[in-house]
């Protein structure tokens, strides 16, 4: 059944093969490093999202914004290649899709460089890697999201149950992306990401990447 299909599993089998050694290209790494990164930061990004969309202004707001910015774009391949500088030339910046740091800034609010060095840390980029993959994978989200909806016919409230289950599934998973979400969203209540937030994480990552 299509609803209890993870939403993160499905973006991320879609991102395999050359999208996946695109990314790693832009980000100077190779792509079993980029493919931790990105199995780390989509639960987050999602996670997020289901978080901000159980307010139900939340949910208006994205549902509004994947609408109005997001509904038929370009295609996987088409909006890889604005966002890593390809075909197109700097009109494709400017265009809303494309708003990277505004989408992040309305995912994680003041979290976003907490969101940053927390990817960073777990999986090894750094946090200016790290920031530029969120800037990659923001605008993705969004687009994927933007079909899913259409597709389903779904309205606000739908797109909010949606993101809710989602973002449940991902903190009951735990693992890197469960634990990176409960990081950034502050699991000691401190509002700092320390060190004791990132031995929560786990070392699924630290101790698995050797």
């Amino acid at each position: 059944m299509n609803a209890s299909a993870s939403l993160v599993d499905d973006l991320f089998n879609q991102l395999q093969g050359a999208p996946m050694q695109q990314i790693a290209g832009q980000l100077g790494t190779d792509t079993n490093q980029a493919r931790d990164a990105i199995s780390a930061a989509l639960p987050m990004l999602m996670g997020a999202m289901g978080r901000n969309a159980q307010q139900p202004q939340g949910a208006a707001d994205l549902f509004g914004a994947l609408q109005r910015d997001h509904a038929g774009g370009p295609d996987l391949g088409g909006l890889l290649g604005s966002l890593l500088g390809g075909a197109t030339g700097g009109g494709a910046a400017a265009a809303p899709q494309l708003d990277a740091g505004g989408i992040l800034g309305h995912i994680f609010g003041g979290a976003q460089n907490r969101a940053e060095s927390g990817l960073g840390q777990a999986t090894g980029l750094g946090a200016g890697q790290a920031g530029q993959l969120l800037q990659i994978l923001a605008p993705i989200v969004m687009a994927f999201l933007a079909k899913r909806t259409q597709g389903g016919g779904m309205d606000a409230g739908g797109l909010g149950s949606m993101l809710g289950q989602e973002s449940s599934r991902i903190q009951n998973q735990g693992g890197m992306g469960g634990g990176l979400l409960g990081a950034v969203l502050d699991q000691n209540g401190d509002g700092q990401l320390d060190m004791s937030d990132l031995l929560k994480i786990g070392g699924s990552l630290l101790g698995g990447k050797r």
